[in-house]
């Protein structure tokens, strides 16, 4: 089961949502509302989805009122049918009220990763290839998206430029070539460290081979051009295909003798999923 760590950033965002929803005030709950008042809210699936960030919507409203009873019927990574019960919370209704929206934005969006890249997992069936993400993401959401991808099913590529070597097409162009840029980052990386180089003709892959790059990014290459490239590598090096990655041509990539499949659209192309949440009458 995946686990979303709350990282420093996330908490960060969090309060920043909130900041930004509630501002100097929430004025319509604050006109209508007793602070004392309780009352339970449940958030309902008004579509099939994959769930993901249920502890987000816990964090959100302890925010608010910490001693909300959070009482989730499903956890993350479930697939759950239109009209389902997704969670309960109970607390002072004020605080219901006002958290509503963040925690619903957050409970939508990953949810709707996950959706995405379930459907995408679907495509590849048994496939031995390898779906990852990129760096694609909305920036301060990474680490929640990145793990929403989890849940769907795929994986994480980097998650950042602090954590994986990638040479990339400017890199190249800096530093005069393939085999400069890998001889110069070889020279300063651990032995424990991969090194990784994009190409996007024949005549780079096999300049990246023969630097000695761990992995191979053929980026925005066609099927035919894949399978010569890959066909070339022929296992001396890890083969990663990047670039213009659908639901419509996956099983196509995938099919070519690849070991990853690194797409963008696992989140930038990812729709928000329709959840609502109804308060319980007060009396």
């Amino acid at each position: 089961m995946q686990s979303l760590v709350f990282t420093a950033a996330v908490e960060r965002l969090i309060d920043l949502a909130l900041e930004e929803d509630i501002g100097s005030g929430d004025i319509t709950t604050n006109y209508l509302v007793d602070p004392e008042a309780r009352s339970r809210g449940a958030i309902v699936a008004k579509e099939p989805l994959v769930v993901a960030g249920l502890a987000m919507v816990r964090r959100v409203f302890q925010r608010l009122d910490p001693e909300v009873i959070f009482t989730p019927h499903f956890k993350d990574g479930d697939s759950v049918a239109v009209g389902a019960e997704v969670l309960a919370i109970e607390g002072r209704l004020a605080a219901l009220l006002t958290g509503e929206r963040t925690a619903l934005n957050f409970l939508q969006r990953l949810s709707g990763i996950a959706t995405h890249v379930r459907a995408y997992m679907g495509l590849l069936g048994d496939s031995r290839v390898r779906l990852v993400d990129t760096r694609k993401t909305t920036p301060g959401w990474r680490v929640l998206e990145k793990y929403a991808v989890r849940v769907g099913g795929a994986g994480n590529h980097r998650m950042g430029l602090f954590d994986a070597v990638l040479i990339k097409d400017n890199h190249i162009a800096a530093c005069g070539g393939i085999t400069a840029a890998v001889a110069r980052t070889r020279s300063q990386v651990s032995h424990l460290t991969k090194i990784e180089v994009e190409a996007a003709t024949q005549d780079e892959v096999r300049e990246a081979l023969a630097a000695g790059a761990d992995v191979i990014m053929l980026d925005n290459m066609d099927a035919a051009a894949i399978r010569q490239a890959t066909q070339y590598i022929a296992g001396r090096a890890l083969v990663e295909v990047s670039g213009n990655v659908t639901a419509a041509n996956l099983q196509t990539l995938a099919a070519a003798g690849v070991d990853l499949i690194s797409s963008g659209a696992l989140t930038h192309s990812a729709r928000a999923v329709d959840l609502s949440m109804r308060i319980a009458s007060i009396p």
